[in-house]
């Protein structure tokens, strides 16, 4: 899944190859991914992009008072054509969901990958018009996010830790991924009350979550976006390499699993060497 170093990557790529080029074309090849239909799609050609840019794993590009948004969901992806290909798009035997083709031939397709399909497109006038991205928290790369709004995000929050982290509406980019990354960083159990961390807690996860989230970014920007998703498996520690040796401590990183996700984690370095219940072994020895 896309999380905010990959859409911060793709979309200063998108910026840097759009900015100033007039859109000639729009294809939509799955009908069920545009969410709105007034304005309608059309409306977009012959507009000049202007901007853009990131919001939480939104990505918004802005074509001259008209917004294209795009929400990547769990197999979406940007991809881009130096040169775009001229052949009619079939809906439901591609994994492209939109085609957008620009004045000089280039051109970019919003795409999904596997049986989910909940990759989001509007158009709008504005951004806010977007219910879930109206909704969104602090950006935890934003002067705003400090350990101060940590705390209090944090206190409110009748979660554990890693939910609390991967909630959209308290803090904005982080999912499954970065999450697991930041707790171990911190430390910390990913099943932690988030209202009970201790200051020293609260601060330790505050630089984590910036310090991997900035690392990742550094690391992406620059990048075509298909070497993204091999960068991000590269830079973490924890996330996704069960079985694998802890790069901390050495320790064999665990996993538990849900019905539709798994978190990993280091036992040494996050839960005082005591391995966590797998949840969906637990319930099959019910």
């Amino acid at each position: 899944m896309p999380e905010l170093p990959e859409v911060e990557a793709l979309t200063a790529g998108l910026s840097r190859r759009t900015v100033g080029r007039r859109i000639d074309r729009c294809r939509l090849a799955s009908f069920s991914a545009l969410k709105t239909v007034d304005p309608p799609l059309e409306e977009l050609v012959g507009r000049v992009v202007a901007g853009v840019e990131r919001r939480g794993k939104f990505v918004c590009v802005d074509t001259d008072g008209l917004w294209l948004v795009a929400h990547l969901a769990r197999g979406g992806w940007v991809r881009w054509h130096e040169v775009l290909a001229a052949t009619a798009i079939k809906p439901g035997r591609s994994p492209i969901a939109l085609r957008v083709g620009l004045d000089d031939g280039a051109g970019f397709d919003f795409t999904e990958m596997g049986t989910e399909k909940r990759l989001a497109l509007w158009v709008v006038h504005s951004p806010e018009e977007v219910g879930p991205l109206a909704e969104l928290g602090v950006d935890p790369l934003s002067p705003e996010f400090t350990v101060e709004r940590l705390s209090e995000l944090l206190g409110a929050a009748s979660a554990t830790v890693k939910n609390a982290l991967t909630s959209q509406s308290l803090i904005a980019g982080v999912g499954n991924a970065y999450s697991d990354e930041a707790l171990h960083a911190a430390r910390l159990s990913p099943f932690k009350p988030a209202g009970k961390l201790t200051d020293d807690e609260l601060a330790r996860l505050h630089a984590a979550i910036v310090g991997v989230l900035s690392d990742a970014v550094e690391r992406s920007l620059g990048l075509p976006a298909k070497g993204l998703k091999a960068e991000k498996r590269s830079g973490l520690a924890v996330h996704g390499r069960t079985g694998l040796p802890c790069p901390v401590c050495g320790d064999t990183v665990r996993e538990v699993s849900f019905a539709t996700r798994s978190l990993q984690y280091c036992p040494t370095c996050q839960t005082g060497g005591k391995p966590l219940a797998d949840r969906r072994l637990s319930r099959l020895l019910k």
